[in-house]
């Protein structure tokens, strides 16, 4: 039992201030990539320190004094004069004593690791920017930054994106190696490079969020941990950059998004369409927490961003007492600015779902034929499966069987395809 509760406090601090510890490394040792490996080897000293002597007292300070006992030995190894280990050494009280890695009790004996209250944001901030730098490939910044903000483990990235952990394991070192060549430093970036780089950060957050809100592949259609680790996310980024609108338009936009979950499926797990959901188990907290979040979006006086755009529509549905008491209008009209500032594909054929609401599936198709013909979204069943519904609409039911089991073929997620499945049966 003991060891069980050790493992649970382990896996329990560490997924909390997993982000603190890593940042604060980071800055101690200016270096990264080894900041990540000393909180990994922290964590696994932990693993098996906790089970059998205890939880200490201050289990956070445990792992950033081993964290920093291991940056130490690793400095003297590099070389018993250099700077930074003397600084290290002083900082802890050692002056140059001999350590054979962390101490079985680190904090029992010795007084609490001081966190530094005007650092630790800093820090987590800091950890995002890097994390998310350009220089990394999209699934690198969404797998080091789950890895390194989040607290995730390797097989948990790998299970909520469903690919094979050394896959995701492969990604982390090579983002690691690739942010150490570039030789990006920890740091906030400055004032003027901020705003470039804010847009990398809040997509890895919301690309995270996507996938866990409509699951590509697999037989869940909502991965919650996922889902729910982009929210946290989102609202670490709203706290430490209060007066960014955008980063306030997309907690927003999660949260009223988040809101519908308790109602996107059934009892028996199936998909439960917008039009039939039980609207009384929305997420009522939720909700009003997203407007309040845009609501700050809006006091900022720049403007709406793409996100804070989705966010405006999102909350159309959110009063809403129904699909047909929506304001179909306005969420036609908020599409077109987010298709001006924002524009692809995905945004036009939500639009044009908009606007069969609003005017009707007659209108509505050019906009789908248009998107067709154009060759947009290869490969994705979503443009087939709007154009079939709104076939449907208008009656043709030849048309339309043809669309839907194309959508069918190319649709990877289980219960998605059994609602494609079922509207094929309605057709015959």
């Amino acid at each position: 039992m003991a060891g069980r509760t050790g493992r649970e406090a382990v896996a329990a601090v560490w997924r909390i201030e997993s982000a603190r510890i890593v940042g604060a490394l980071a800055r101690y040792t200016g270096d990264f990539a080894l900041a990540e490996d000393l909180a990994q080897e922290a964590l696994a000293e932990a693993l098996v320190s906790w089970p059998r002597d205890g939880v200490p007292r201050s289990p956070a300070g445990w792992l950033l004094t081993a964290g920093r006992r291991r940056a130490i030995d690793a400095f003297r190894r590099r070389s018993a004069l250099d700077e930074r280990y003397a600084a290290l050494a002083r900082g802890l009280g050692e002056g140059g004593a001999a350590s054979g890695g962390a101490p079985a009790d680190p904090v029992r004996d010795a007084p609490d690791v001081p966190w530094d209250p005007d650092r630790i944001d800093d820090d987590v901030l800091a950890l995002m920017f890097v994390s998310c730098h350009p220089v990394l490939s999209r699934e690198a910044r969404v797998a080091l930054t789950l890895r390194v903000v989040g607290g995730l483990t390797s097989d948990e990235i790998a299970r909520a994106f469903l690919v094979p952990t050394a896959t995701v394991q492969a990604r982390i070192t090579r983002a690691k190696r690739t942010l150490g060549a570039a030789r990006v430093p920890f740091e906030v970036p400055p004032a003027r490079e901020r705003a470039g780089r804010l847009g990398s950060v809040l997509n890895v957050v919301y690309l995270v969020f996507t996938e866990g809100s409509s699951a590509s592949s697999g037989g869940d259609l909502i991965r919650f941990d996922l889902a729910g680790e982009a929210q946290r996310l989102a609202r670490v980024l709203s706290r430490l950059m209060p007066d960014e609108p955008e980063v306030h338009g997309l907690l927003a936009l999660l949260e009223l998004t988040a809101a519908r979950f308790p109602a996107r499926t059934g009892p028996d797990g199936r998909p439960v369409l917008l039009e039939h959901q039980d609207r009384r188990r929305w997420d009522r907290a939720a909700i009003r927490r997203g407007r309040a979040a845009l609501a700050r979006a809006e006091r900022a006086g720049r403007g709406l961003g793409a996100y804070g755009l989705q966010a405006a529509i999102a909350e159309c549905h959110a009063v809403a007492p129904s699909v047909e008491a929506t304001d179909w209008e306005r969420v036609v009209l908020v599409y077109e600015a987010l298709g001006r500032l924002a524009p692809s594909p995905v945004v036009d054929l939500n639009r044009a779902v908009a606007v069969s609401m609003a005017r009707g599936p007659a209108a509505a198709l050019p906009i789908v034929d248009g998107l067709a013909a154009a060759g947009a979204l290869p490969g994705s069943h979503l443009l087939p499966s709007v154009r079939g519904e709104l076939l449907i609409r208008l009656g043709r039911a030849g048309e339309a069987r043809s669309e839907l089991e194309r959508a069918v073929r190319l649709c990877g997620n289980e219960p998605e395809r059994a609602v494609l499945e079922r509207k094929l049966a309605d057709l015959g």
